[in-house]
This record gives structure tokens, C-alpha cells and sequence, in this order.
């Protein structure tokens, strides 16, 4: 049995959105739910929950429809700019000082 996705109402909000753009894609094309699910290998059932925003819905099904509408590059820049994660990273790099001193194997010895 398949584990329900739990998403905040803000982001069920957001997912429901995406799907409206796509929707809006297809019709701007004038293409029909048979010609893109066909083309995106997926069944009409799925492209209709996928421009319902369904979230349980593979990221491969939701990308193959994009590609369909020649949107793959939009996929592509999805979590692009990771200013948070970069801002941790530095973050945990070391301070510019001055190197610990090397000792020589004469000292060492």
C-alpha cells in the first residue's frame, strides 16, 4: 500500500497551480489529452491528475509532458539556485588564515 504524500495546504495550492500552466500549455498548443499523453507515454487518466497538480503523480510523468511542450528546460532550472544551500556550505568551509605550521622530519625525529 502506497504511503499518502502529506504537503502543507500552501504547497497543495502550488501544485495545483503547476498544473493549471500545464493545462494552459496544452491548450495554447491546441493539442488534445489523447495527442499528449501519447506522446508523453503516459495514460490520459495521469495527464488529467498532472494538470490537477496531483502530487502523486511521478516527477517523470509531470517532466515527459513538459517535454511534450518543449518546456524540459524549465525542468532543468528546478532547484538551480540553491542560495540556502550554498550560504550553509560556505558557511562550514574553513576561515582564510594561516596555514598550521609544517613540521620538518628533522623535528620529528
Amino acid at each position: 500500500m502506497k504511503k499518502p504524500i502529506v504537503l502543507l495546504p500552501k504547497h497543495l495550492r502550488e501544485m495545483k497551480r503547476f498544473g493549471e500552466r500545464l493545462k494552459l500549455a496544452r491548450l495554447r498548443r491546441r493539442l488534445s489529452l489523447t495527442m499528449v499523453a501519447e506522446r508523453a507515454a503516459i495514460s490520459k487518466p495521469t495527464l488529467v491528475q498532472i494538470e490537477k497538480g496531483n502530487p502523486a503523480v511521478s516527477m517523470g510523468s509531470y517532466y515527459s509532458v513538459m517535454r511534450v511542450y518543449g518546456l524540459e528546460t524549465d525542468f532543468s532550472n528546478l532547484a538551480d539556485d540553491d542560495e540556502l544551500g550554498r550560504r550553509i556550505q560556505d558557511h562550514s568551509l574553513p576561515r582564510k588564515g594561516r596555514s598550521p605550521k609544517k613540521q620538518s622530519s628533522y623535528e620529528s625525529g
